[in-house]
């Protein structure tokens, strides 16, 4: 397979960036320690915690997030990076084991998720696909339930001495708790994605049950990830193709943005920072994700109007990353990396914050090409606006 293919792969089979609550997930922050020797003004949480408050926080914190191929195949490679870059962001999970999973997710072969899914891999170091969905039938509806035993499962001591134990180290870091909370991709993986989507044509009486299913399994993660003692929780879903909505954005703010809103209400009570995941064009919700409460949006910038969304959003949400992970990281020079780096700079940093210098390490990127990432985020801005 070409490196261009492995890229595309890569691309629509990511894995879920929720942290600690998926197999398919390199914790990079676990890898890139702090290089010996460096004493910082700022804490790693201080200077995230800056960036989401728009307080100066001196540099971009940073957050990598690698695929498992990269651990895989280049865990040598990782270390190297953390030789230059520490890392500000670390993560946890809580929800206990599933009774349903079976073997090793993200290796070429097969795979069953904690819903008792059926994931095919063709290649190692992807999450993969569902062909087979466990809902394609509806008449399966009927005694289908979520793996609650993961909720009842759930180590909250377990997780809040982890927590605890990152507020006890030198240089603690923004740690955010993972959830498994992404419902309209969950509804696709269980109900098949060409079948979901003629369901919400329809929007039938079963549809709807899966919906409060699947809602009602996740508010229930939420509410333990909020009791954690976490800076920040994390949900997602990819809503966005190349150059729109999957949807249409009213359809959206009637069937998905009232649980988004649940979900973000839980987490601010609690005093939570709120991080949300989306691949692809989402320039039609960014308004609705800042009404609702989202702090960090992790979005594909290169697919949007860079300028379009400064002009409209900067200032008003942080900006989760990212760098253009389908042409420039796995194809373009140094060179390249450089200036698209300098782009979302000149768009979106002013030097007050709501900004995380994050990318994405996918299948046979060149390191090169991620470490280049990174140093550009080191530039002084003064050079980057003249640039």
């Amino acid at each position: 397979m070409t490196a261009r293919k492995r890229a595309y792969r890569t691309r629509c089979n990511r894995p879920p960036y929720i942290y600690a609550t998926d197999p398919c997930i390199i914790l990079a922050s676990e890898i890139l320690c702090k290089p010996k020797g460096i004493r910082m003004a700022l804490t790693s949480r201080e200077r995230a915690l800056r960036a989401l408050e728009f307080r100066s926080p001196g540099r971009a914190p940073r957050d990598l997030w690698a695929l498992p191929w990269v651990g895989q195949y280049q865990p040598q490679a990782m270390e190297a990076l953390g030789g230059r870059f520490e890392m500000d962001f670390t993560g946890c999970g809580v929800l206990g084991r599933s009774d349903r999973a079976r073997g090793e997710a993200c290796r070429k072969g097969s795979y069953v998720d904690d819903w008792g899914v059926l994931w095919h891999c063709a290649e190692d170091g992807v999450v993969g696909e569902v062909k087979e969905p466990i809902l394609g039938d509806w008449s399966a509806l009927a005694t289908f339930q979520p793996p609650w035993e993961m909720i009842e499962r759930a180590d909250v001591d377990a997780t809040n001495r982890t927590c605890e134990k990152n507020l006890a180290g030198g240089n603690p870091k923004f740690l955010n708790c993972g959830t498994p909370v992404r419902p309209f991709e969950r509804m696709q993986f269980l109900r098949g994605s060409e079948n979901l989507f003629c369901d919400l044509g329809e929007e039938s009486a079963e549809f709807f049950r899966l919906r409060e299913m699947v809602h009602d399994f996740e508010r229930k993660a939420m509410g333990l990830a909020v009791q954690m003692d976490c800076d920040g929780v994390v949900f997602m879903d990819d809503w966005g193709s190349q150059n729109a909505l999957l949807i249409s954005p009213k359809q959206w703010r009637a069937i998905f943005k009232p649980m988004y809103r649940v979900y973000c209400e839980m987490a601010k009570k609690a005093g939570k920072k709120v991080f949300f995941h989306s691949d692809g064009y989402i320039l039609d919700i960014y308004e609705d994700l800042i009404e609702i409460g989202v702090d960090a949006v992790n979005s594909q910038l290169f697919c949007m109007p860079i300028e379009e969304i400064s002009r409209r959003f900067k200032g008003r949400i942080t900006f989760w990353g990212e760098i253009d992970r389908q042409h420039i990281l796995p194809f373009g020079t140094v060179e390249d990396v450089r200036r698209a780096v300098a782009r979302v700079r000149r768009a979106l940093d002013d030097g007050r914050g709501g900004l995380i210098a994050q990318c994405e390490w996918g299948v046979a990127n060149p390191c090169e090409n991620i470490e280049a990432v990174y140093k550009a985020w080191e530039a002084p801005l003064e050079s980057i606006v003249n640039d």
